[in-house]
This record gives structure tokens, C-alpha cells and sequence, in this order.
């Protein structure tokens, strides 16, 4: 089974992507995040991610930055909490993108990390990926980043890699 791993940032993916290297696990990791603004941001983000790819060996798949579609979709949101409406609609353009992407290159399932930070709700998340799914055809896979000793890992790596480690999720959605 060839996995592609929608990865939001290396804190929250580096302790899956450890896992599964280690376990020898047929994946990619994949970084379509048009939400995170600035861009300066955002490529602090995905140098990061390539970092950690690399130390395991871990391909990594860069999708375009399409933060103005983004900001189309989620217009009139602005002022939704974290975990609201807005997130919904983030997540689904993320997963159903790669989910498309999975399809046309030859990866059996989409799996994600959006779920990893206690700041997400891995419920909604999951429930996205589900609709996101049905649409594309293409399965979804669950991975648990929070429990079985993950969180710590997760932590420890932060600690050992000198992860950059940012403050907020990505979407600031005022214009910045």
C-alpha cells in the first residue's frame, strides 16, 4: 500500500514520519498548505518539512501555493473560532487537492496530520476526510499522532531537531 501523507508542518508530522520510515512504510509525504500567510511563512514551514523528510529519507511532494482560492473559499469566515466552520472548508480543499493528486500518481490512500495538535479536532478533521473521500474516490487512512507514546515523541523531536515551531495554525485571514 503506497501511503501519501498530507503533512501542516514538521512539528506536527515528524514523529509520524519517523514512525513510518522506520516501519519501512511505502509513503511521501505531501505539502499543500495554501492557508499559512504570510509566505514568508509558509516557507519557513515547508523548509522545515523537507528537513525532516530528509533526515529519513522521505520524499517530499510540494503542491502549488493557492492561498488567493483559499481565501476565495473561506471569504465571509473570518471571524470563525478555531475548529470552526472555516477549518471545515480548509480541510476539505486540502484533502479532496491531494486526494486528486494521490489519484492521478499512483498512491493507494491519503492519510493526514492535520489532526496531530491539540489546537485541531481530530473528529473533524476525520469527518472531512471522510466527505473529501467520497468525493475523490480515493480511501482515507486514520493516523493516531496523539496517543501510544506519539505526543512525546513528538515533543522530544521538536526538542532534538530544532524544529521551528510555530505560534498559530497558518490562516491569519485578514490580509497580511
Amino acid at each position: 500500500m503506497k501511503i501519501l501523507l498530507l503533512s501542516c508542518c514538521a512539528p506536527c508530522s515528524c514523529a509520524v514520519i519517523e514512525k513510518l520510515a522506520g516501519n519501512h512504510t511505502d509513503f511521501a509525504v505531501v505539502f499543500y498548505n495554501p492557508n499559512i500567510r504570510p509566505f514568508s511563512e509558509y516557507q519557513k514551514r515547508r523548509d522545515e518539512n523537507l528537513r525532516v523528510c530528509e533526515k529519513y529519507g522521505v520524499k517530499m511532494i510540494e503542491l502549488e501555493y493557492d492561498n488567493e482560492r483559499w481565501q476565495e473559499l473561506t471569504s465571509g469566515l473570518e471571524n470563525e473560532p478555531e475548529r470552526g466552520k472555516r477549518c471545515d472548508i480548509c480541510f476539505e480543499m486540502r484533502l479532496k487537492r491531494v486526494m486528486e493528486y494521490a489519484k492521478e500518481n499512483g498512491f493507494d490512500v491519503v492519510s493526514s496530520v492535520l489532526g496531530a495538535s491539540r489546537w485541531k479536532d481530530l473528529n473533524q478533521v476525520n469527518r472531512i476526510a471522510c466527505l473529501a473521500s467520497e468525493q475523490t474516490s480515493v480511501p482515507y487512512m486514520e493516523i493516531e499522532a496523539r496517543k501510544c507514546g506519539m505526543q512525546q515523541r513528538r515533543l522530544d523531536l521538536i526538542k532534538e531537531l530544532n524544529l521551528y515551531n510555530q505560534k498559530y495554525c497558518g490562516c491569519k485571514p485578514a490580509k497580511v
